[in-house]
């Protein structure tokens, strides 16, 4: 009986495991150069790929009615909450532990970036990697998982 309680344990903890280990979920973002809290960034999968948009700001200097004015393409002018801010992520082909492939949009200027995403101890943060070109080149953030 405890042989058999023990699989069962093991059979839920293994997709649980899983499930933290992907960037899926709600996440705190951090500024990477103030180490200030900015927003909560949900990430969902949709059509086999990663999407991300803002839930809410939570930078006091932030407007509520923020709109991206800095944005270049169809995101010029939309509201920052619920703007979106991450797509077209794929796990990457050899290393499943990363996901890459889509861009990332940063709303305070509008620059979209190429993005690599990397879920870090045991799934309770997310390294987000902005870059140009290869990631060498490019800035790091470490997001919080809020859920």
């Amino acid at each position: 009986m405890k042989r058999l309680a023990l699989l069962a344990a093991l059979g839920l903890a293994g997709p649980l495991a899983w499930a933290q280990a992907t960037p899926v979920g709600l996440w705190k973002t951090i500024d990477d150069a103030t180490k200030k809290e900015k927003s909560f960034v949900r990430i969902v999968e949709a059509g086999g790929v990663l999407v991300g948009r803002i839930e809410k700001l939570l930078d006091a200097a932030d407007k509520a009615d923020a709109v991206c004015d800095e944005c270049t393409d169809e995101r010029r002018g939309q509201p920052v909450v619920g703007l979106t801010i991450l797509r077209g992520v794929r796990p990457h082909a050899e290393d499943k532990t990363v996901w890459e492939g889509g861009d990332i949009l940063d709303p305070a200027n509008g620059k979209v970036y190429k993005v690599r995403l990397k879920p870090v101890q045991g799934g309770k943060a997310l390294e987000v990697r902005g870059y140009i070109g290869v990631p060498m080149f490019g800035r790091s953030q470490t997001w919080v998982r809020v859920e």
